[in-house]
């Protein structure tokens, strides 16, 4: 009985791996969204808005997250790895979410009512990038998976890479082509934002990384 008094008594691990799957399942959906939105701009559709919404949802959604799972990190005695760790992924993934929601609002803020055919292969790749974050981080809760979880994040990078190289060649034709400088001024700046979507997926790469190589 007094054992059993005492295990009742010793601090759990706490849920992190919830909160963790469950941010990056709101990841890749705001990855999804984004794609659909540049889309939508792209065809001139009327959906655009509905999806300004969805995203501002999403990214809402994902910040009770992170508030409830650092609440309980205040709270804690055992946790799955270092404290610092925890904190720099579930933040960096709100990041992630922060900036999708960027974008969107700028699409709004700029009145944006058509994008060029460039800005749909940008979150393309960006949409893969946050599908990359879904799935390594499902694999995190098991070191066993430390080589599949590095090879994710290597192609995390490869894509940030990608995106970084799409940027250059749309604000190149963006220069030549585009007549009104307030279009160039506008479209650089979603351009930019975008990239700075699979900036913040790259940095989660890296938290995940130092997370494995410490810890497997």
């Amino acid at each position: 009985m007094p054992i059993v008094m005492f295990d009742a008594l010793m601090p759990k691990e706490g849920k992190y791996f919830d909160y963790f799957n469950a941010h990056s399942e709101l990841v890749e959906l705001g990855g999804s969204a984004l794609t659909k939105l540049i889309e939508a701009l792209t065809d001139g559709s009327a959906d655009a808005q509905a999806l300004v919404d969805e995203i501002d949802r999403l990214e809402s959604q994902a910040d009770k997250i992170t508030h409830d799972l650092l609440a309980q990190l205040h709270t804690s005695f055992i946790t799955p790895f270092d404290r610092d760790e925890i904190h720099q992924l579930i933040n960096g993934m709100d990041n992630i979410l922060d900036m999708i929601q960027d974008v969107a609002e700028a699409t709004s803020l700029y009145d944006i009512q058509r994008i060029p055919a460039e800005a749909r292969e940008m979150t393309s790749a960006t949409e893969r990038c946050c599908k990359h974050i879904r799935a390594v981080v499902k694999l995190l809760h098991n070191m066993d998976n430390a080589p599949e979880i590095l090879k994710l994040c290597h192609e995390v990078i490869d894509l940030e890479a990608e995106v970084d190289s799409q940027l250059r060649v749309a604000m190149s034709k963006t220069f030549r082509e585009e007549p009104d400088v307030r279009e160039v001024i506008k479209l650089k700046e979603i351009y930019q934002l975008i990239e700075s979507v699979t900036d913040r997926c790259k940095d989660v790469a890296g938290t995940i990384e130092s997370i494995v190589l410490e810890n497997s």
